[in-house]
């Protein structure tokens, strides 16, 4: 589908930007509309089959839906109810949780109403039931029976009965009191030792809910404020960061030996084993330090004039936002897209949770099963989420390439659409969704390895020897550095894409041959410019964690503090890596097209640059450069020169 097309063709077929557009990759987008059908089919069938209704409603332990009359299962006893009156579901031991079957272990009944208050003994359930006609003994015992008949030890709820309340929507009696949790709490959460420490942290979040929220939107001013610092003092940043790596280096190097030159005094002294395989590894870490400033430093002195452009894209991406200011946006519509789609993907899997065939269990109670075909579909359900998730993403990613290409190659940028966010969606939408459809489904082809890994290997953590243990971690690593690597070229063959309207293949293809062209330039941007967007995340997360310490230091009402501060360097966190992730990727758009202007146009008459001037001050720059340094004799000349034959012959 695109794949097969030689790379002869395309070498030699010239960009044109915005010149046409047509509809790429069809058959995915139909293979992707039908992958969707099947996730609908699931979600349907689920409704069908009275999942819904066991979910929303609640059911006992025999298979009675509450609230509902029944049908009678057979072979189970107390089956076939009708529980009409009786629309909530009680466990007679809430607390007792299965952690890792994540299930209550409890006998469940249908009740008509939760208790609001503590029972003590089996005398208070008995006046609960008298005097609100709610049984929390199984069906079999009579209220007048719950104090005289011995069967009560194990039909009747443990005492004391925790007071209650029903949970909105899902009609099941829950704890009021959280402490009853603690033991499910402690196992997500290991710093928790006692409920009382679980006390403080949640009344910490409660009591400070205002500072949290405050902090968060803090964190979203320091990250639209730092978009704008980053445009106007790239240059400067650039430069401070790139002297504090060699300044860092340099003195972590000449500190290892000053200590290898302090312990060889002294072992000389000291004749022991320790203090020579001290001396020994001080001499490794000295010498691995070495070389690796060395390199950092060969690195740098080829990259010192790639790094100038690095700083051109940066400025340029700055007035991109001030052009195109719904780029900002751009997160937000995505993440809220993310959570509808997870949020329906957790309500069909909790629907095919309850679905299924009537089944007895060992204990003589129902249980719900798919048998045959069917117990596969939450297999398909899980493909689900990750393609349709990655395909989520992709349109960001389409949706931001789109505007950034209108915006680069629209020579008169007063002549830009009124809005060119949407008209790069109305392109995505019109033509290019079964790209996106493509692209996600590498991804997805990638991820779901990966994650059948990662599970292998936690449920054999402690079973597996050394030696398979280190073979499944470096497969896995594998696996998550080809995800990078292709979310990478996905990123440039949509930015193709929407720049020639060519299918995925041939747009990946051509990305790679303009990257290949530009390696020591993407490096540069990559290892330069992406630092800069790291140390930009953590001054977002430190700032606000400070800001956060310094008022929640004044708040007196509990004495845990962490989980606030936790969850507000969290968000802070997320909401700068959205942010700055846009950045990053307007950058990476914005290179592509420059190094396409630079191998096809060369200023002259018809072959006009589209380049911004802060870029094109670049390529004047490079060029004297060039022409100083003799034609075609510094590194810089070698790799401008392809470009100047390749317009010329083209």
């Amino acid at each position: 589908m695109g794949c097969c097309s030689s790379a002869a063709q395309s070498s030699k077929r010239e960009w044109k930007p915005l010149e046409d557009h047509s509809c790429t990759d069809v058959p995915w987008l139909l293979l992707f509309i039908l992958f969707c059908v099947g996730m609908g089919f699931i979600c349907g069938f689920s409704i069908a089959t009275g999942a819904a209704a066991r979910l929303l409603s609640g059911y006992d332990s025999y298979g009675n839906i509450c609230g509902q009359k029944n049908v009678k299962v057979e072979g189970i006893v107390n089956s076939g109810l009708d529980l009409t009156q009786k629309k909530y579901v009680f466990f007679l031991d809430p607390c007792n949780i299965d952690i890792v079957h994540q299930k209550i272990k409890s006998l469940a009944l249908c009740v008509s109403a939760c208790p609001r208050k503590e029972l003590k003994t089996l005398a208070d359930v008995q006046k609960f039931a008298e005097t609100n006609g709610s049984t929390l003994c199984s069906y079999e015992l009579q209220p007048s029976e719950y104090t005289t008949d011995p069967r009560a030890a194990k039909l009747c709820p443990k005492y004391p009965v925790p007071e209650s309340a029903p949970i909105p929507f899902f009609h099941r009696c829950a704890p009021v009191n959280i402490s009853c949790y603690a033991k499910f709490a402690e196992a997500l959460i290991t710093f928790v030792s006692d409920s009382s420490v679980l006390h403080r942290l949640i009344s910490g979040v409660m009591t400070s809910k205002e500072i949290i929220m405050g902090l968060c939107l803090l964190s979203l001013v320091l990250s639209m404020i730092l978009m704008v610092i980053i445009r106007y003092i790239s240059r400067v940043l650039v430069w401070i960061l790139t002297i504090i790596v060699i300044l860092g280096s340099l003195g972590g190097t000449g500190v290892l030996w000053w200590l290898y030159a302090k312990q060889r005094i002294s072992a000389s002294t000291v004749e022991s084993q320790i203090a020579k395989e001290n001396l020994q590894a001080l001499l490794i870490y000295a010498i691995s330090a070495t070389v690796f400033t060395v390199i950092l430093f060969l690195i740098m002195l080829i990259m010192r004039k790639r790094v100038a452009l690095t700083i051109a894209l940066f400025h340029v991406a700055g007035k991109v936002f001030i052009h195109l200011p719904l780029l900002v946006f751009q997160p937000f519509w995505t993440f809220f897209v993310l959570i509808l789609f997870w949020t329906y993907w957790i309500t069909v899997l909790l629907f095919l949770g309850t679905t299924g065939n009537p089944v007895p269990n060992e204990e003589g109670f129902v249980e719900f099963r798919m048998v045959g075909p069917l117990k596969y579909m939450w297999w398909y359900h899980v493909v689900g989420l990750i393609w349709i998730s990655e395909f989520i993403l992709a349109c960001q990613q389409m949706t931001v390439a789109g505007a950034v290409v209108t915006y680069y190659f629209t020579r008169e940028k007063r002549n830009l659409p009124f809005t060119p966010i949407l008209a790069s969606v109305n392109r995505l939408v019109c033509y290019h969704l079964g790209t996106v459809a493509k692209g996600s489904f590498i991804i997805t082809l990638v991820k779901i390895p990966r994650m059948i890994l990662m599970y292998i290997h936690t449920q054999l953590k402690g079973k597996e020897n050394a030696c398979a243990r280190c073979m499944l971690k470096a497969c896995i690593c594998c696996l998550w550095c080809l995800e990078k690597c292709l979310t990478y070229l996905n990123q440039n063959a949509y930015t193709a894409t929407a720049i020639n309207s060519t299918n995925f293949c041939t747009s990946a293809k051509d990305a790679f041959v303009i990257l290949v062209e530009n390696a020591l330039r993407v490096a540069a941007i990559n290892t330069v410019g992406d630092f800069m967007l790291f140390l930009g995340k953590v001054l977002i997360v430190c700032s606000t964690g400070l800001a956060g310490i310094m008022l929640l230091n004044y708040q007196r009402d509990y004495t845990v503090w962490v989980l606030p501060l936790i969850i507000v360097c969290l968000f802070a966190f997320l909401v700068a890596h959205c942010f700055l992730s846009i950045y990053e990727m307007v950058v990476d758009v914005l290179f592509l097209c420059f190094a396409i202007d630079t191998k096809y146009n060369d200023g002259s008459p018809g072959r006009e640059f589209y380049m911004d001037k802060v870029l094109m001050e670049f390529v004047e720059n490079s060029r004297k450069s060039m022409k100083e340094a003799g034609r075609g004799g510094g590194a810089e000349g070698r790799e401008l020169k392809p470009m100047a034959s390749g317009a010329s012959s083209s």
